[in-house]
């Protein structure tokens, strides 16, 4: 069984490194998983986050997608609560 909340850490990644990461995150996850919480920051702009937005929004795992607590956080939804 997988964590029910995953945190990736994707500062200094390219749009690229982030892509591979939440993908792998995303092919581990499991039933108990309800969140990934992708963290990338938003000061060096905001390729990762459009990206993330952009190629998640249509993946079968992912219910929805929100910010985070503050703007360098993106939240994928995989299970509602």
């Amino acid at each position: 069984m997988s964590e029910p909340f995953v945190t990736l850490d994707l500062h200094g990644c390219t749009a690229d490194q982030a892509r591979v990461k939440v993908d792998a995150a995303l092919r581990r996850a499991d039933s108990g998983t309800y969140q990934i919480r992708c963290v990338h920051g938003f000061h060096g702009g905001t390729v990762i986050r459009d990206t993330l937005q952009y190629k998640y929004r249509s993946h079968p795992k992912v219910k929805r997608i929100m910010p985070g607590d503050n703007p360098g956080v993106t939240v994928l939804v995989l299970r509602e609560l």
